[in-house]
């Protein structure tokens, strides 16, 4: 859930205690009325903060831990699983080390390769969300979100589908699941992974330890993933051609 305004209010005295409303927003490029509205409707959302936290060169998860809803979210840091690396690694990245290590320059597959390949591209990616519940999955993860949360299972599967989690599903996701909390946190855009304290070559050594045949099985699900999505948003986008041709 949102963060309740008079925490946030608190919060935000006791990080920036001379700042005005105005000196926020502006180092923040947080919009008045947005910040306005959210504390006359008592919820202020998380990215909001993390924005604050941000401009006042602070840490957003050591911010987000201070609130009840995010408590223990920086203790014990639990490192992202190898899993959870790959998960969060851009299709288009997968494929470029597929080619990258069929390379004849590295004799084909057995040599990875990587140093030819570009750095990989920083989360989240179009899939991430759902690609990193599919990474710490066995099963039965929905539903014992669905059991915690109280969130029914069609819609925990409607936000994967649209590749949305809100944030406290994340952690709670990350809870039932036995993982590091910041796993979600990333995969959602809600940090960085430098801000998540995830090393700089974390995803690059999670993606070098593929054997070829995983790679390649991998590279293979994602596009078959975006096959059939791209067919999904063709058929939409002829069936409302074919409304507005009807409408005339």
């Amino acid at each position: 859930m949102p963060l309740p305004a008079k925490a946030f209010q608190l919060w935000l005295h006791s990080v920036a205690p001379t700042a005005s409303t105005a000196d926020i927003c502006r180092i923040s490029g947080i919009k008045r009325t947005t910040l306005a509205q959210q504390l006359v409707r008592g919820k202020v959302s998380e990215s909001t903060l993390v924005s604050i936290s941000r401009a006042l060169k602070r840490s957003p998860l050591d911010d987000l831990a201070s609130f009840d809803s995010f408590a223990g979210l920086a203790e014990q840091p639990q490192l992202p699983t190898p899993a959870e690396l790959v998960s969060q690694i851009a299709t288009m990245d997968l494929l470029r080390a597929v080619i990258s290590r069929s390379s004849p320059a590295y004799g084909g597959f057995g040599d990875h390769g990587s140093a030819l390949t570009p750095p990989l591209s920083a989360a989240p990616h179009a899939t991430s969300v759902r690609n990193w519940v599919d990474a710490i999955d066995d099963g039965e993860l929905r539903h014992r979100v669905s059991a915690a949360t109280g969130v029914a299972p069609q819609n925990y599967s409607a936000q994967l589908t649209a590749n949305r989690l809100a944030p406290e599903l994340a952690v709670a996701t990350s809870r039932a699941a036995g993982v590091g909390f910041t796993g979600g946190l990333v995969a959602t855009g809600l940090l960085t992974e430098a801000e998540a304290g995830w090393t700089p070559a974390a995803k690059q050594a999670a993606l070098d330890a593929l054997s070829d045949g995983e790679l390649t099985a991998l590279a293979g699900e994602r596009l078959q993933s975006l096959g059939r999505t791209l067919r999904r948003q063709e058929q939409e986008h002829e069936q409302t051609k074919k409304i507005w041709e009807n409408l005339g």
